[in-house]
């Protein structure tokens, strides 16, 4: 079904990058390979959030391969997320990868393909984890890495920036951009896909569109994901507030969120005294996901935001992990 903007004339592919230098230079051929054979011109943006511009020599020995070096040295997820936007603001449409993702060969296709096949403004693409050091059986039994599987075209509510297509065209007529006070905590892209739901626009799955996400031993560990499903729990909470138009609807939601979190604090503590009680690592482990999730929400909802957190874990970019929607379970 085609778009009522008409066909897209132009793609980006657009990465950022935080001193993952070694991360960026493997990436860029493989990025420059699917822009090579895209139905339609395309080319690769490298969004560098490092102030000091590290990654500058590296991407522009690919610049006779069309990649094109961007520079944002503010800090935050979200004003490289703007940079790359308005580095691509004669594009029609803006693909988002991590810089600790790998597509696989077919991805680029798959998302066109999708974009092409339904009246959307989004396509979200799969993403598969390969871990570094294998999680423990504790994690494992608490499921905290696993994904619902999800039939491509199933509307999303909301996405992470992990590998999705975004119609910039309908981003540029709602004047839509990613908020910078989600800057350093994590959750700007689910406020904007979020935001671009509420205006209209289908965002839709893709299970063919995968990339393959490296985990590193950083972030297979039960302190790690907790705080993870902790972040997610807030950011859901403040991307809530942040869509709320009036005081009366921003009470509402806070109270909401705030009550939909204790419950989930004391069902999942009650599941976790359970899985003590019987030896069962899946009751204890879920219970804790299900505690850490209802803590975020309900810190969230009081206001606080975790961008305090993600200040002090800056200079140790393997531990960030901007979080992304809630999970669909």
């Amino acid at each position: 079904m085609a778009s009522r903007y008409g066909p897209p004339n132009s793609l980006a592919i657009a990465v950022l990058t935080f001193r993952r230098n070694a991360e960026i230079d493997e990436l860029i051929p493989h990025l420059v390979e699917q822009a090579r054979v895209a139905n339609i011109p395309a080319q690769v943006i490298v969004v560098d959030n490092d102030p000091e511009a590290s990654a500058r020599s590296i991407v522009e020995r690919y610049r006779e391969e069309g990649v094109i070096y961007a520079h944002e040295p503010k800090p935050g997820i979200a004003h490289g997320r703007n940079r790359a936007l308005a580095t691509a603001d004669d594009f029609d449409l803006l693909v988002f990868i991590d810089d600790d993702e790998t597509p696989e060969p077919t991805w680029l296709p798959m998302m066109l393909q999708t974009f092409d096949s339904y009246d959307c403004v989004g396509v979200v693409g799969n993403v598969f984890r390969v871990f570094d050091v294998e999680p423990d059986e504790w994690i494992k039994a608490g499921r905290f890495f696993d994904k619902d599987t999800i039939a491509t075209g199933t509307p999303q509510p909301a996405a992470s920036t992990a590998n999705l297509l975004l119609d910039l065209r309908f981003l540029r007529e709602k004047s839509l951009q990613f908020d910078p006070v989600f800057g350093l905590s994590g959750g700007s892209d689910t406020l904007l896909t979020r935001e671009i739901v509420k205006a209209g626009g289908a965002l839709l799955w893709c299970a063919e569109a995968l990339v393959i996400e490296q985990i590193p031993a950083t972030r297979s560990n039960r302190k790690w994901v907790v705080k993870r499903h902790f972040r997610v729990g807030n950011a859901s909470s403040q991307t809530a507030i942040a869509m709320a138009n009036s005081r009366r609807s921003r009470l509402e939601v806070r109270t909401k969120a705030a009550a939909a979190g204790s419950v989930r604090v004391v069902g999942g503590g009650l599941r976790r005294l359970w899985g003590k009680a019987v030896g069962s690592k899946a009751h204890d482990a879920r219970g804790m996901r299900t505690v850490a999730r209802g803590a975020g929400m309900v810190s969230g909802a009081v206001g606080y935001h975790y961008d305090k957190e993600y200040r002090k874990l800056r200079s140790s970019p393997a531990e960030i992990e901007p979080p992304g929607p809630p999970a669909q379970r």
